[in-house]
This record gives structure tokens, sequence and C-alpha cells, in this order.
């Protein structure tokens, strides 16, 4: 029976004219809309914090989840409404072809002095590729004007203009389509302008956890994702190949986050004793639950006792935030890079009961050991954009090591 069937069917047939006359209302749709505000209303950690007007949210997307025709426009509707969240750990778990992307894809972008300027490029992306180049004013995008495409794509419930809704549109609107090549028109520094195109860029098929010894001995181990549970397997291989190293440097820098339980064990390499990491709540009524505390437990064979440095970057994102900051809250590493995506918490899944479509939603806020937001965390030795953070990385192990 399709999703219509009960306005098409017999039920129709028996109905007064007055009801014949009426519109064909999807309440498969129309039900899935209410879940999820619902939902979102109740369980969204982050709300209280946003300019978001949640009444209205509904009053102007509701209509439009009625309206829908197909799976295709009520699906367009699900990820306007996570967006009013202008949240980039708030969103469809699989957007469709020509969705916005979430930021950061592969340009931070910022508003400085009016204008829009790549503020970092991911390191082997198809905008490294091209000669975009920190300091560049991005002009327009695939052909219209920035604030144009800005204004098009900004939260429409806002109660007030807010700075991080706004950062958030111009990282989205960077980003480009799902599936799609970009054009970015920009202007360098000298005044020179210039539109580069942006291909699709495969990704390069990379092991999640790689390992190497860098010069002077100092160990180096690259974590690309937290998501697998055989990385931590993965991950004690690697340890034990570099446990006679001085120092060593972890890198979760290529990072988008992954499972706390994956990431946990591996922290518990490195300590001796049950050790807080970290504080969490969730949300409760219009505010957030008293705090609890995640813990570490220790982690065979051997404890690396030895200086440990955490690399981190604008690509390091939900979990790969929270083990750095795990690390040093456990007081077995210190964090060097640039600041990180600021997912400040643990997210849930929603799966909408009558059309399956499923979105994540932030759920948790984390903080560190003194409670201050993971949102808010800061390396403990900042590098600037466009620098070398490997080199600055080695610089500071070798430091630790002569201290030792």
């Amino acid at each position: 029976m399709t999703r219509r069937a009960f306005w098409g069917g017999g039920i129709a047939l028996a109905a007064t004219p007055a009801w014949a006359a009426e519109p064909l209302h999807d309440v498969t749709f129309i039900d899935d809309f209410d879940e999820l505000w619902r939902t979102l209303g109740e369980r969204y950690c982050f709300l209280a914090d946003k300019q978001t007007d949640w009444d209205q949210v509904r009053s102007f997307y509701r209509p439009m989840a009625l309206a829908a025709k197909d799976d295709a426009a009520f699906t367009n509707v699900v990820r306007r409404v996570l967006a009013e969240l202008y949240d980039a750990h708030t969103h469809l778990s699989d957007p469709p072809y020509g969705a916005p992307r979430w930021p950061l894809f592969d340009l931070l972008a910022e508003r400085t002095g009016g204008m829009v300027r790549i503020a970092a490029i991911e390191s082997g992306s198809a905008a490294a590729d091209a000669g975009l180049k920190i300091g560049d004013r991005i002009i327009a995008i695939d052909g219209r004007p920035i604030e144009t495409v800005i204004q098009d794509l900004m939260p429409k419930c806002l109660v007030k203009p807010d700075a991080a809704a706004d950062a958030y549109t111009i990282n989205v609107a960077v980003a480009g389509y799902r599936g799609k090549a970009r054009l970015l028109s920009v202007s360098s520094k000298d005044g020179a302008s210039r539109t580069v195109q942006l291909p699709i860029k495969k990704r390069p098929d990379l092991p999640d956890v790689e390992s190497r010894m860098l010069p002077d001995g100092i160990g180096y181990i690259v974590i690309r994702s937290f998501s697998d549970t055989a990385t931590a397997d993965a991950f004690d291989k690697a340890l034990e190949s570099l446990q006679d190293a001085p120092g060593l440097i972890i890198d979760v820098r290529e990072n988008g986050g992954g499972d706390t339980a994956v990431a946990r064990p591996i922290m518990g390499r490195f300590i001796r004793e049950r050790t807080a990491y970290a504080i969490m709540r969730r949300r409760a009524g219009a505010g957030l639950s008293a705090p609890w505390t995640e813990y570490v437990d220790p982690k065979g064979p051997f404890t690396y006792s030895k200086p440990v440095v955490v690399l981190t970057s604008h690509w390091s994102g939900s979990m790969a935030e929270g083990f750095p900051m795990g690390m040093r809250d456990i007081g077995r590493a210190t964090v060097v890079g640039t600041k990180m995506m600021g997912l400040g918490a643990a997210v849930f899944p929603i799966r909408l009961d009558r059309t399956g479509i499923k979105a994540q939603y932030s759920g948790e806020p984390v903080y560190d050991t003194k409670d201050r937001p993971r949102w808010h965390f800061v390396p403990d030795v900042e590098v600037a954009d466009g620098s070398d953070i490997l080199a600055a990385g080695i610089a500071e192990v070798k430091t630790a090591i002569s201290r030792n």
C-alpha cells in the first residue's frame, strides 16, 4: 500500500463531498516532521545557546512538510530544519546528491573586515591543488556573489543575527554541494582576481593507523579515524614497535572523529591508574543535567611513559577533539596545532519512524576535567595557519625529552 493509500483508497470513497474536495495531505511526512521537531526541541543540547526561534521553525517548515510531493522534497525539509541549528554535528546521516555539504569540507573561511577570506586550506585537497591561498578573498561561488549564496543558506528562523550562524553558513557556502564540483572566484592580497575550478577529488584509501620512526628516533603514529574497533588494536601494534622511542607524536589532523569506545583504550596505554578525562552533561528539560565524569582505565601490556605530543588541525573533529583534550587532561600529552572543528558534543542518532530518514544531533556536551567546554579548546602550543604543524610538534617533543 502506498503512503497515500489511506486518502486515495476505500476510506476516501466513503467520504462526503466536502472531504473529497480537500487536498491530499501526506500524514507520513507531517507525522515525521512533528517527531523531528519535538525530539530536537526536547533533546538537542545546545538549543538554549542558539538564536533559533524553535516555535517559528515549526510554523515556517511544517507547511512545507505538508506540501511535500515526494520523499526527496520532504528530505530537503528535514535538512533545512536541521540547518536552522547551525551546528556542523547536526545533519542528515546520508545527504542526497546536490545537498549542501556540511562544514568543514576543504576550506575554512572567515568574515574579516566585511569580507569573506580563506583562513585555512586542507592539505592535499582540491582547494590546495588549485593554488588557493590563505588570505584570498572569496568573491563568488559558481558565478553567484558570495553574500547572495550566504543569504540563501542562512537559517530563516533566527531571533536576531548571530555571528556563529554567519560563520557556520559561510563555511556551508564554500563547501559547495554534495557530488558537485565548485567554481570559486577569488582575489588575492595584491588585488589580482581569478576563478578556479575545484573538481571532485577522490581521497586516497589510507589505513586508519600508520606509524614510523622520525629523525632523532622520535616515534610517529597517525590515527585517521576512531570509527573502527580495529583501530585500537592497530595502535597497540604501532606502539609496540615504537616503545623504545624517547618521545612520541600522535597525529589526529586528518581525523574526523568516531567512537569514544575506540579512543579511550588508546588513552589507556599512557596511564597506570584510573584517571578522569572529561565531564559530560545531557539535555534535561529546558537546560542540562547534572554533570558526570568519564574515566580512562589503564591498558597493557605496557605503559608508554615518555613525552607525548598530539597534533591537531581545523579538520580534527568530534572524538578527534575529545582525544587531544583527554590526553592533556590525564596529564599525558602536550597538544600542538590549530584550533579544531569545535564540535562540542556527543551525538545521538534519530531515525524518523515512517520515512526512515536518518540524522544525528548534538546530545551530550563535553567538557574538560576543569569543566571548560570542548568547543573552546585551544592547543597548548597554537600554530599559525599555514605553518608546519609537524615541525612544531617535533620541536615540542624534543624540548620535553631534554627536560626528562
